[in-house]
Order: structure tokens, then C-alpha cells, then sequence
């Protein structure tokens, strides 16, 4: 159970380590507090790293950037800012992404407070440092350019923007990216950090957000960025997206994109994407949050098994959930899910 970074870099590397990696982007508090016997909350870091690393990860993610992974939440960098800017004025929520837009023109957009959102914490992270068990990283989590941008404008006015006023959108996401990239740059040069993990919803399950050609355009310019970034610094890259992204798989290897997450369970078939693009990007993820929430720990055993089978051979794969470990999951079957993947994942696989 020692943690070894290592370990998620010979699986980026479609190499088999000792062990398929376990790969979480975020699991909430209350598992990880059953997993422990006792509570982890979100400003206690040493409980953190503790269950990360007795729980088998490589890594702990620790969420850098202007919106945490997952839903939108009052202590969000953007949350802060908006709060400020509103001081309520427009009701209860008005500070929050998902019930108002405040950039719908290009004066909304220059009176934006964009410095304020650029004043990152870094506290955390800097706090992980001297925590951390030999062998183990942080993953920064980072991102939602793509997410932020439609939701600052309204979903609506961006999708009409991109045909009325390209320019605006692009500005937009220009400003977003740069407030990510300042952080990246800052980042990188962390010792304990060893990756990023963008986490930018880009799809439905019918197909992506918006036509392809307009992620070309807008969105992954600055992801080549920031994969490169990474690269340069000896970094690994990681997405999430829900979503069928099929169409999209090219660009995300062209830009550089280490590993995909979660290869969504609801709409994409994680057997056929490792046939198809399995020797360009590794992939993480794919046990059905729907499982965990309501399956019994036999069929979740199951599944594992089956992931394990049918997608680890090879490397290039991490084990862990369609998206997150939620606190509405059966805490007996994320155990059902770890516990499989340490009894059944060690390489070769024999199952």
C-alpha cells in the first residue's frame, strides 16, 4: 500500500506496473471519513493525506483554480468573487453560476472584476508538501475553462454569442484560461506536485456541448498549452468530461492529454475507446456511479472484475469510479470497488 507516483506514470505510459493505479479526482468527505473511523474534513489536510495514502492512491488532488470539481460550492474562488460583486443584490443565489450569468456584452465583460478572480490560494497546496508519505504526489486539480466561461454567460447567450459575437466568447475564455495558466506556471515548479487534472465537462451523453469546431477554436488551444506546460516539467496531464466524446477523442490525444476520465459508463463503451485509442491515451475510471449508489457490493465486485479483464491488459488504465465517489454512494460498495481492484488488479492480470 505504499504509494508510488510511479506507478500512475508507467500506466500513462501504457506499461504494466505492479498494480492497475486506483484513480479518484474527488471523493467526498463523509466516505473518507467512514474509511478512517473518524472525520476528515475540508481544512484538515493531514487527515486527508492519510486516507488517500492508506486508502492506495499515488496521489492526493487538491483542487487549484477558480471552481472545485463537482457541485458549486460557497468557498469556489468564483463564488467569493461573485459574492462581492453582488453582495446579493439579485436574491439568495445570486452569487451562484448556476441560477444567473453576468457577462451577456462586452461592457459586462470590461467591468468584470478579473484581478479579483486571479488571486488564487495557494495555502493548501503549499500545506500538502510536508505532509506527504514517500512515493506520493499531489495532482493539481484545475480548469474549468470551457465550464466557467458558458456558465458566466448563460449557456443560451454563449451558444448565441459564438455565432453573433465570436470575439466576446473568445475573450472570454481568454481571460479564464489566462487566470489558469498563471496558476500552472506556479504550480509546476512544485517538487511534490507531479500532474494536473483538468476537469472541464465537454459532452452530453448524445455528443459534445458545442460543435467540435468551436473546441477547436477556443478550448483546446489552451489545453496544448497547458499539456505542454506540464510536459516540460515532467508533469503528467489528465481530463475529466462527462460525456460522449467520441468525436472528440483525436484532439484530446493531439493536444496531449495523458489520460482520459471517466470514459463515461451512461454513454460510452470503455472496451471499444481502449481498441480504438488505447495505445494513445490512458484511461481512468468507468465503474457506474449508479452502481455504487444502489447495486449490491457483489455486482460492483463484478463490474471491477470486468473492467480489470477486459481493459487493464496492457496498462494504459487507471480503476475508479464514472465520475466521482459522491456522499450518496453506499460506502460498502466504494469498499466493494477498492477492494476488488487491490485483490483482482495486480499485473499480469488473472482473471
Amino acid at each position: 500500500m505504499q504509494p508510488d507516483f510511479e506507478r500512475l506514470r508507467a500506466m500513462i505510459r501504457h506499461e504494466e506496473p505492479d498494480r492497475v493505479p486506483l484513480c479518484e479526482v474527488l471523493i467526498e468527505y463523509p466516505i473518507q471519513s467512514a474509511f478512517l473511523g473518524r472525520n476528515v474534513a475540508s481544512d484538515d489536510l493531514g487527515a486527508q493525506v492519510e486516507f488517500w495514502a492508506a486508502a492506495g492512491y499515488d496521489y492526493i488532488p487538491i483542487t487549484v483554480g477558480a471552481m472545485k470539481p463537482g457541485r458549486v460550492t460557497e468557498e469556489s474562488r468564483i463564488s467569493k468573487v461573485l459574492k462581492d460583486m453582488t453582495t446579493n443584490q439579485r436574491g439568495e443565489k445570486s452569487w451562484n453560476v448556476e441560477y444567473s450569468s453576468f457577462i451577456s456584452n462586452r461592457e459586462e465583460f470590461d467591468a468584470f472584476p478579473w484581478d479579483s478572480l486571479s488571486h488564487m490560494d495557494f495555502s493548501a497546496l503549499e500545506g500538502l508538501g510536508p505532509l506527504l508519505p514517500s512515493g506520493m504526489k499531489v495532482i493539481a486539480v484545475s480548469g474549468k475553462i470551457f465550464t466557467l466561461a458558458w456558465m458566466l454567460m448563460g449557456f443560451n447567450n454563449f451558444g448565441t454569442a459564438l455565432l453573433e459575437d465570436e470575439r466576446l466568447v473568445a475573450d472570454v475564455v481568454q481571460r479564464i484560461a489566462q487566470v489558469q495558466m498563471t496558476a500552472l506556471d506556479r504550480m509546476v515548479h512544485m517538487p511534490f506536485v507531479g500532474g494536473v487534472w483538468v476537469v472541464d465537462d465537454m459532452a452530453f451523453s448524445s455528443g459534445p456541448m458545442l460543435p467540435p469546431q468551436a473546441f477547436r477554436d477556443h478550448i483546446f488551444p489552451w489545453y496544448r498549452r497547458m499539456a505542454r506546460m506540464c510536459h516540460d516539467n515532467g508533469l503528467v496531464f489528465f481530463v475529466h468530461s462527462d460525456g460522449d466524446l467520441a468525436s472528440l477523442m483525436d484532439d484530446l490525444i493531439d493536444v496531449g492529454v495523458d489520460a482520459l476520465h471517466p470514459v463515461d459508463p451512461t454513454c460510452m463503451d470503455i472496451v471499444s475507446v481502449k481498441r480504438e485509442f488505447g495505445d494513445r491515451i490512458a484511461l481512468i475510471g468507468n465503474v457506474s456511479t449508479e452502481l455504487l449508489r444502489s447495486a449490491s457490493p457483489a455486482r460492483v465486485e463484478q463490474e471491477v472484475e470486468r473492467l480489470l479483464r477486459e481493459v487493464a491488459p496492457g496498462g494504459g488504465y487507471g480503476l475508479g469510479s464514472g465520475n466521482s465517489v459522491p456522499e450518496w454512494a453506499a460506502f460498502e460498495n466504494y469498499m466493494a470497488m477498492h477492494d476488488a481492484a487491490l485483490r483482482f488488479g495486480a499485473y499480469p492480470i488473472r482473471l
